[in-house]
């Protein structure tokens, strides 16, 4: 459902997008209904676009380029914007590098990873925080997060190494089958000839040493080759450029990778857990 105060935080290129949709498909002279047909969305939701009470969502805007776009390609331009203002505010510095990264390195300590989330963990992760949120804000973030995986098949490709504690894999989200999906997904992505996942096990702190005690860890490196680190603590959020910084993390990632399984190992650990949760 719709909300008004989203008419107080829709961001500029939303708003751009409703008043020239709107503009547009008055000099047609067509009602909300007629373009609502044409672009195979209700009358109610091309309201709700252009009075910015639910801001176009990626798909919408794909119909609208091609019902009203006349070859400008105005809203085509405008997705990755409209997407960027859809995501949390701490997080909106990362995403642009994210998408463009030639490297990745990361470590999730509690939950899947985003990047690596079936959109039915998503929703249940997001839909499940605190505090609530309203089910179209749920479905906008689930939206913005799935749409974060083209970089798995983005020319040029990427290099992606994601290490996941163990306990992530056997905490349960969203329900057995939920988590069954996601463990099958997280294999297949494990085949990637662009991705080396590893499991960190439960035992790694066993001999006093455990390097990755201090949370989540995001690092990339641009196109330019800059070397970043982000972090992510309760809903805050630190993008660091600092090369003694970033360095310091990149040492504490290798150190989380040498305890963890090997990709064969870390495999092998995934299908069996997929396999309990039938």
């Amino acid at each position: 459902m719709a909300r008004s105060e989203n008419k107080e935080t829709a961001g500029p290129t939303a708003q751009m997008v409703a008043k020239l949709a709107r503009r547009l498909r008055l000099r047609k002279g067509w009602s909300q209904e007629k373009l609502g047909k044409l672009l195979g969305f209700s009358a109610g939701a091309v309201s709700a676009m252009e009075t910015l009470a639910q801001p176009a969502s990626d798909d919408m805007l794909v119909a609208l380029e091609k019902v009203l776009g006349e070859d400008m390609g105005i809203f085509e331009e405008a997705r990755p914007f409209v997407r960027l203002e859809k995501y949390p505010v701490q997080f909106q510095d990362y995403a642009p590098l994210e998408e463009k990264a030639v490297v990745l390195r990361l470590y999730a300590t509690l939950v899947v990873h985003g990047l690596f989330q079936t959109e039915e963990y998503a929703r249940a992760l997001i839909g499940g925080g605190y505090p609530p949120l309203s089910e179209q804000r749920v479905e906008e973030l689930v939206e913005v997060r799935m749409a974060r995986k083209a970089l798995f098949d983005r020319e040029p490709v990427a290099l992606i190494e994601v290490v996941l504690e163990e306990s992530v894999l056997r905490r349960v989200i969203g329900s057995a089958e939920v988590m069954r999906g996601q463990l099958l997904h997280l294999a297949e992505c494990a085949r990637r000839r662009n991705v080396t996942l590893q499991v960190l096990p439960m035992d790694c702190g066993l001999g006093g040493e455990h390097p990755g005690a201090r949370g989540n860890i995001n690092l990339l490196e641009t196109p330019a080759y800059d070397r970043l680190a982000y972090l992510e603590p309760q809903d805050e959020s630190l993008l660091l450029s600092d090369a003694t910084k970033v360095s310091t993390y990149a040492q504490r990632y290798a150190k989380i990778q040498a305890q963890a399984l090997d990709p064969r190992a870390s495999l092998g650990l995934i299908e069996e857990l997929a396999g309990e949760q039938r």
